[in-house]
């Protein structure tokens, strides 16, 4: 008879064979699910496809996975390897993000209270972003050229809708979380719930079809598309052309509410408008009842408000046009007319005598102002005053041109004292060391053997100093 074991024996053989069968393994895959609690542990699965492995990388780890100097040289602590220039290097535990491709190398153990067995990284290795992270970015960027994702495509949302298509899977926790938040929101309404798959291959498939099928029944003001949260390996469905296509040719708005918050999806993009989370996509179509009653409160209060003051407004006008039409009687305007053409009579025949006398008075003024302007007397003045002007010009022009004579004098004389051939002409010369490129002033400049080039009046002389000076000459 077989013996009869605890699950904790069972689990314990379990942890002890694996361990013992792979002490030290490398494995290669993309990360998902990361993780990074305020220990400083990093939790994350490392998945291929075909199969997902729970990874956990110690803080203590991640600090002895960073390459050491060595002679020179870079070496891997774990290994013991010489890492090339070029070659994969060590991830730091910020550097790691989900869609990473990555290896990494570890011992497996069981976590004995869940029975579940993982991988205790010692060292994790860049390999590259992840086939599915690079299907997601290609189809993002295709989309994005094909105009999928422009904003002014879009439909608008109906506001408190009350026909609603949700497509979903009607056995998830999503669906139901979205009639709770809906059962206490909006004004009431239906809603339908399409069923289709929302994860595995055939759900792009059963997705599409369900959106078209909404479409088709023409029924519904706007369709929902909603899931729970996962894996990027879950969500996938939601990030395939199938899907995006028809949400685009959706004849009525589409929200989705795919995950949870941090999730992001291909349908997120297209979708007319993206909701965090399932519960979030019903806040986003029905406002809260609460909310709708005060509104009714606010506007009741305040049509009460407009029409007291409309009431008001048109008693003043009553008033207003009372007075105005006992001021517009056609007996009223006549007299009133009459007395301001009494009253204009006298005030325009002296406005009309004012005038003639202000244009005699200023006709006299302008005469004498031209006689003393242009008469005999100041023509005289004038011509005496120019004349005047005339000869203190000339005399002026004479002495400054003779100023300038003499400081031109001085300037040339100045400028002959510092001409440097100037002193060659006396006989002088300038002797110029060839080792240098300067002037010699000083026979400590000049050591045996220099060449120096001799300047004189008529040409130019080259000399060898054949030995240093004895002595320097002093005035």
């Amino acid at each position: 008879m077989a013996a009869i074991l605890t699950v904790g024996e069972l689990t314990r053989s379990v942890k002890n064979l694996l361990e013992a069968e792979f002490p030290f393994v490398w494995v290669r895959g993309q990360v998902t699910n990361l993780v990074r609690p305020a220990s400083g542990h990093v939790y994350f699965s490392l998945t291929d496809g075909d199969a997902a492995l729970s990874v956990v990388w110690f803080k203590s780890a991640q600090r002895s996975a960073e390459p050491v100097e060595r002679g020179g040289e870079r070496v891997n602590p774990l290994t013991g390897e010489v890492e090339e220039t070029g070659a994969a290097t060590a991830v730091g535990s910020g550097g790691l993000e989900n869609g990473q491709e990555v290896l990494c190398a570890g011992r497996l153990n069981v976590y004995e209270p869940r029975g579940q067995y993982q991988l205790v990284a010692e060292l994790v290795q860049e390999q590259g972003v992840g086939d599915l992270a690079v299907a997601f970015e290609a189809l993002k960027r295709k989309l994005s050229d094909k105009g999928y994702f422009d904003p002014e495509r879009k439909l608008e949302l109906p506001r408190d809708p009350s026909r609603v298509a949700v497509v979903t899977s009607p056995s998830g926790a999503a669906v139901r979380d979205f009639l709770r938040i809906a059962g206490g929101r909006g004004t009431g309404g239906e809603i339908r719930i399409y069923p289709s798959l929302v994860q595995g291959e055939r759900a792009p498939e059963q997705i599409a079809a369900a959106l078209d099928q909404v479409d088709a029944d023409g029924w519904a003001e706007v369709v929902v598309l909603i899931r729970g949260g996962g894996s990027l390996e879950d969500l996938w469905a939601f990030n395939t052309e199938m899907v995006a296509d028809a949400i685009y040719r959706a004849r009525v708005p589409v929200v989705t509410g795919v995950g949870h918050e941090p999730d992001v999806t291909i349908a997120d993009f297209v979708a007319d408008r993206r909701a965090a989370t399932p519960s979030h996509a019903a806040q986003e179509l029905w406002p809260r009842r609460e909310t709708l009653a005060q509104r009714v409160d606010v506007l009741e209060m305040s049509l009460g408000r407009a029409y007291a003051g409309w009431l008001a407004g048109k008693g003043a006008d009553f008033i207003q046009l009372r007075r105005a039409l006992g001021w517009l009687s056609p007996v009223r305007r006549l007299e009133r007319m009459e007395d301001r053409l009494l009253s204009l009579i006298p005030r325009l025949d002296e406005a009309g005598q004012g005038v003639w006398r202000r244009r005699g008075d200023a006709l006299e003024a302008v005469a004498l102002r031209l006689d003393r302007a242009y008469g005999p007397d100041r023509v005289d003045r004038a011509r005496d005053e120019l004349t005047g002007i005339c000869r203190r010009l000339e005399r002026a022009a004479l002495g400054q041109a003779e100023a300038r004579e003499r400081d031109f004098g001085l300037l040339g004389a100045a400028l002959r004292g510092l001409d440097p051939e100037a002193p060659l002409q006396r006989g002088y010369s300038l002797v110029r060391v060839e080792r240098t490129g300067g002037f010699l002033r000083d026979p400590k400049e000049v050591t045996p053997g220099d060449a120096l080039d001799i300047r004189v009046r008529d040409g130019r002389v080259t000399a060898v100093v054949a030995q240093a000076p004895a002595q320097t000459l002093e005035k």
